[in-house]
């Protein structure tokens, strides 16, 4: 995972890999991306906000990083949910460029907020598998019943329904059927 700097700081020694998007390399140069002054590869410095400054190539130092600034800040009206959403959503795209693979970010957008898993209790899997195994279901009968996919109803009973991205309708419907709390309120 890439690591993320916030200071001016000359790097500290680990600095063998670009910070935005993790490649090793030995040609990083500092770059300032949405506020933060990351060492990044060749690849990743377009990013950097000082170049993309409209009409100034780099005499002007000054002036095109505070056009730059206040140009990409909308006017102060985005709050820093909006900031991080655009961060996140920029950060996924260099992600799937890498990959080549980015024409799903152009069809679909992107769906942060869509079916968010809840917080859960620390012992979420055990509670729906112990539920499911007094109602004599079995997890592919359990799925049909309530239109999930097996997959994600394995991932709950194991404890990684973060980690399988497992969304909040799942745990909603689960918390229904067996009249369990899972989510820790």
């Amino acid at each position: 995972m890439a690591k993320y700097s916030t200071g001016d700081s000359s790097g500290g020694g680990d600095g063998d890999s670009c910070e935005l998007c993790g490649t090793a390399s030995n040609r990083l140069s500092k770059a300032n991306v949405e506020g933060a002054v990351l060492l990044v590869c060749p690849d990743c410095a377009p990013h950097d906000d000082a170049r993309k400054t409209t009409g100034d190539s780099g005499g002007s130092g000054g002036q095109g990083s505070q056009s730059g600034a206040s140009g990409s800040g909308g006017g102060g009206s985005d709050g820093p949910k909006d900031r991080k959403k655009r961060a996140a959503q920029r950060q996924a795209e260099v992600y799937d460029a890498a990959k080549g693979d980015s024409t799903h970010w152009e069809e679909e957008g992107t769906n942060y907020e869509g079916d968010r898993l809840p917080y859960l209790v620390a012992d979420y899997g055990d509670r729906v598998a112990a539920a499911r195994e007094d109602a004599d279901l079995s997890i592919a009968d359990l799925a049909a019943d309530l239109e999930v996919d097996e997959s994600d109803l394995e991932a709950v009973e194991a404890g990684r329904a973060t980690r399988a991205g497992v969304g909040g309708s799942v745990v909603r419907a689960l918390e229904d059927e067996f009249d369990i709390d899972l989510v820790d309120e």
